[in-house]
């Protein structure tokens, strides 16, 4: 789902506009320019970096300030909101891939991209070498043994040939592209959690749409031939 435009910085009484998690997503990191703020690792002090993007969030929503945009995008300013959502992303805790998937989130909302699931892909099973001349292509083959045949009165002695084959693409490709797809939606779900309980969000409300679950599966069976 693409965003257009930007939100409205009216008062405080104009009506939330309604996004779905991953449209906010875009909206945050595409139109807005928001920067992710990953927290420093856990063996190092805070006192040498400074406190990340999100407890200063949580810091200024308990005291009741508002927060502070334009820090980040250069010549302009980032919304506030589109700050909430980035450090909501940066907090992604371990159990949904941490770090990797945060940047992840925001790489591919940067981009409004869905993680590819490999659409229509089916393991093919194809010759692991084709030589190419002139007369064409065909698959390579390889001496696998020896036999003896009688020719013409004669017995000779010929060589077993056999073709090498894979499957492509394989099926364990497949199914890591469709894993990590999963992964990302686990991970925006959570992200939807994070942004309703929080109640940070000034002028957007993100609301339960979600990407499709296992799209892989409608996809299978709106190409079935009917009976």
């Amino acid at each position: 789902m693409s965003v257009q435009g930007r939100i409205g910085r009216a008062g405080g009484g104009r009506v939330k506009r309604a996004l779905g998690v991953q449209a906010a997503l875009e909206w945050a990191f595409r139109i807005e320019k928001a920067q992710l703020e990953l927290p420093p690792p856990k063996d190092v002090t805070e006192e040498g970096f400074g406190f990340g993007l999100e407890y200063v969030l949580l810091q200024r929503a308990a005291l009741g300030c508002k927060i502070d945009g334009g820090q980040h995008k250069i010549g302009g300013y980032t919304h506030e909101d589109a700050e909430v959502i980035a450090a909501t992303v940066a907090g992604m805790p371990d159990s949904l891939g941490g770090k990797r998937m945060a940047i992840r989130v925001a790489e591919l909302a940067r981009a409004g991209l869905t993680p590819d699931w490999m659409p229509g892909a089916v393991p093919r099973c194809v010759p692991v070498e084709v030589k190419r001349n002139q007369h064409g292509e065909r698959a390579k083959t390889l001496v696998v043994g020896t036999e003896r045949v009688l020719t013409r009165g004669k017995w000779r002695t010929v060589e077993v040939l056999a073709c090498p084959v894979t499957f492509s693409p394989h099926p364990q490709q497949i199914a890591s592209a469709r894993r990590g797809y999963e992964d990302w939606w686990r991970a925006l779900g959570w992200v939807r959690e994070g942004l309703a309980a929080g109640g940070m969000l000034r002028e957007i409300e993100v609301t339960g749409a979600m990407p499709k679950v296992r799209p892989w599966a409608l996809h299978r069976h709106s190409i079935q031939p009917s009976a």
